[in-house]
């Protein structure tokens, strides 16, 4: 069996990640990596990746996002941790209030590094934020933003799906980052 090294902290990302690795051992890692400062997702999963690498010394992945709201003008982009800790998805709604244009999405992109080879897996999933937090706490979520993320094609938060809405949601939205990279890896 293969196995690779998920260098992050976040449990819901892990958890995400072993549903879609299905010939190959996850091992999780857990370390701090330093966000460079930058809007942009990729080159922060490639400092990212390059640094676990580094600690781990072994093939490993690593994994960035961000989220984007039209309205704001892509606030918060890839601050999304910085928003969060600061104003909060309360912060976010209040932002938005009275805003009709409510369009937003989450891009994340994973980078795999074994030393010498470096390859990127990109997604978007976009979306329309809720009016309020809606939902209840569930083991795959990886950010609250969950509790006011509504996917396209759907009325529910992710925080409100059920096993069923995901199963649906899987088949209606773009492969995530880590689904693109699981089933590169396991033929790679």
């Amino acid at each position: 069996m293969k196995e690779i090294i998920f260098v992050t902290t976040n449990k819901g990302k892990i958890a995400s990640a072993q549903e879609y690795l299905k010939t190959t051992k996850l091992i999780p890692c857990e370390a701090e990596l330093i966000e460079p400062r930058s809007d942009d997702i990729k080159e922060i999963a490639r400092e990212k990746v390059i640094q676990a690498y580094n600690i781990v010394k072994s093939p490993c992945i690593a994994l960035d996002a961000g989220f984007f709201i039209k309205e704001l003008k892509g606030f918060p982009r890839a601050y999304v941790n910085h928003a969060l800790d600061t104003i909060g998805i309360e912060g976010i709604l209040k932002l938005m209030e009275d805003k009709d244009n409510r369009e937003c999405e989450f891009r994340s992109c994973l980078a795999y590094y074994d030393g010498t080879h470096m390859e990127f897996f990109e997604s978007s999933s976009h979306g329309t934020l809720s009016e309020k937090v809606r939902g209840i706490h569930s083991h795959k979520k990886w950010s609250d933003l969950w509790y006011i993320f509504i996917p396209d094609h759907f009325h529910k938060t992710l925080a409100e799906f059920s096993e069923e809405d995901f199963t649906l949601h899987q088949l209606k939205k773009e492969d995530s980052a880590i689904k693109k990279f699981a089933h590169w890896y396991e033929k790679y």
